[in-house]
This record gives C-alpha cells, sequence and structure tokens, in this order.
C-alpha cells in the first residue's frame, strides 16, 4: 500500500541552475517514512515516546530525472519488508507531469534508546500486526 506526501521544492534545496542538488532526496524520503507511518496512525514522536527508534541501516536512491525549482513533489512510500527486526521502506519521487524523479528504499533496525535490537513483534505487538497489514 503507497501513501501520497507532496510538497513545494524550496529554492533552497536548489544549486544555481536550479536542480534540486541531490542531498535533498534522503530528506524527502524522510518525509515520506513520516508522513506513511501518520497515515497508519502513529508518528515518529509516538514511537520514540514508546522507546523504539529507527536508526538507519542502508539508503539507496536511483536518480532518473532532475527535479527543479517550482515543481510540486509527490513522494510515494510503502512498507517494502518488514521482520521482526527490521523495516524497509522504498519511495518513488514524481514531479507535478507525473514524470519519475527517484527510485530509492530505506533499511532501519528496531532498537530501544540505547540503540540495542528488539523483536517488534514481542515489543509492540500490535504496532507489528499494523505494520504487516500494509504491506
Amino acid at each position: 500500500m503507497f501513501t501520497l506526501v507532496s510538497f513545494p521544492v524550496r529554492y533552497a534545496e536548489t544549486d544555481q541552475m536550479g536542480i534540486v542538488h541531490h542531498s535533498n532526496y534522503p530528506i524527502w524520503f524522510e518525509i515520506g517514512r513520516t508522513d506513511h507511518l501518520r497515515q497508519l496512525g502513529r508518528t515518529y514522536a509516538s514511537l520514540e515516546e514508546e522507546g523504539l527508534l529507527l536508526p538507519l541501516v542502508n539508503l539507496n536512491c536511483k536518480y532518473l530525472a532532475p527535479a527543479k525549482y517550482g515543481d510540486e513533489i509527490e513522494v510515494k512510500t510503502r512498507i517494502k519488508k518488514l521482520t521482526c527486526v527490521r523495516i524497509e521502506f522504498a519511495y518513488e519521487v514524481y514531479n507535478q507531469q507525473g514524470t519519475l524523479l527517484a527510485l530509492g528504499f530505506t533499511e532501519h533496525g528496531w532498537t530501544d534508546r540505547k540503540l540495542k535490537p528488539i523483536n517488534l513483534s514481542k515489543k509492540q505487538p500490535e504496532l507489528y500486526r499494523l505494520l504487516q497489514t500494509s504491506l
């Protein structure tokens, strides 16, 4: 199940040619990821309040076409893979014309506040089931 979030390209995200710098795409992935969880009824803040953290383990981005200043960006996000100890999100980035600009994924480990890995299905079975339903 994909969720969608949209926002305009901000001037500060571009170079002198008006093209978005590649370093902004991971930030856009984070916007998509946090909004995906929010649309499932959970927030990053609520997870952290419960002692759950999602440190980044892996990030990949394939750039297909440039985003430009003035574009309206759409980030489609879905959970690509879920295990008891890890979660992987997939992203598709489009402009307002429907041009696919980038594909990416991030992989995160479930940990406690001390960054000790945890088994989500045991620590938060309701959350684990919720995430499974969105695969």
